[in-house]
């Protein structure tokens, strides 16, 4: 068997471009060669990853091509979104059916920026594209997300969700006002999601804990600064060393020396959602807060 040539092996490639390297068609369908999409190919040693996949995607597809909807954010390094298929949007008239590959056509010139060299539509309006296949909740970590990583402005992603009119933007709008800056997790929005789906006040990530005098002693992950209850996402209880542990520890007497009540969630809470609501309830209600009881959380 021929080995293939250098210049087909570890990237996708065309027809023609096999032809350039001296393989020609019907060698295509042979052991040695494997199809990524239809009409593009790729030596059977080289992965099929998602680099693989959505750069042969953009040998076959309209120039102005880019990313969009779910898979701009994982391009982008967003977790916990699939892969497969591969979403681009264009504005061309070009009508593209492969399987594997979803072409969203769209009827003005598009915003993109080249993200590890590919072009990906712009993250407002992939925060308004992606709430079409999302709900709320995640859409909500998408918004803290593209804001936490600098893709977007924080009142820029508000301000497109009022002005645009495509699919998706009703979501967009419910959750967009929810959305804030400094979230350093998932997590830190799934429980900022529990609360306030439950009924209670949203509160807020990564704020400054001062003493009397005005010094500034930590950053609490999900602060109420009115009620003094700080509500603590402890995801790395079992990797920390132990020095860290202290250090938590410690920084968590002086916060409560100061009056505040700490709640510290782990990965262990989340099996039953209700009682996270219920217990940061419990708290605010201890400190005065007169709000309704957690409804259903949703």
């Amino acid at each position: 068997m021929e080995p293939v040539p250098a210049a087909l092996i570890g990237r996708a490639f065309t027809v023609a471009d096999a032809a350039s390297a001296g393989v020609g068609r019907r060698a295509l369908q042979g052991p040695r060669f494997a199809t990524v999409h239809r009409g593009v190919f790729r030596a059977v040693g080289t992965p099929a990853t998602l680099d693989l996949r959505v750069r042969g995607a953009l040998l076959v597809l309209p120039d102005d091509a880019a990313l969009s909807h779910q898979t701009a954010l994982v391009w982008s390094g967003y977790d916990g979104l699939p892969d497969d298929p591969l979403h681009f949007s264009t504005a061309s008239g070009t009508r593209i059916d492969r399987p594997g590959i979803v072409l969203h056509r769209r009827q003005f010139r598009l915003r993109s920026a080249f993200v590890h060299g590919v072009p990906v539509l712009d993250p407002a309006r992939t925060f308004v594209d992606v709430a079409t296949d999302v709900d709320d909740r995640e859409l909500l970590r998408i918004g803290d997300w593209l804001v936490r990583q600098g893709f977007v402005d924080l009142l820029d992603l508000r301000a497109f969700a009022i002005a645009e009119h495509l699919d998706g933007v009703q979501r967009a709008r419910r959750v967009a006002p929810l959305v804030r800056e400094r979230v350093d997790s998932v997590r830190e929005s799934d429980v900022r999601w529990i609360v306030w789906s439950s009924g209670l006040p949203m509160p807020e990530p990564n704020a400054g804990i001062f003493a009397d005098a005005g010094i500034h002693i930590a950053n609490g992950d999900l602060v109420y600064e009115r009620w003094k209850v700080l509500v603590e996402h402890d995801g790395w209880h079992h990797e920390r060393d132990a020095g860290q542990r202290q250090r938590d520890h410690l920084r968590r007497e002086r916060i409560e020396s100061l009056g505040w009540r700490v709640i510290v969630i782990t990965a262990e809470d989340f099996a039953d959602e209700s009682q996270i609501a219920w217990r940061v309830y419990n708290a605010l209600a201890e400190r005065g807060y007169r709000g309704a009881r957690p409804r259903c959380v949703r």
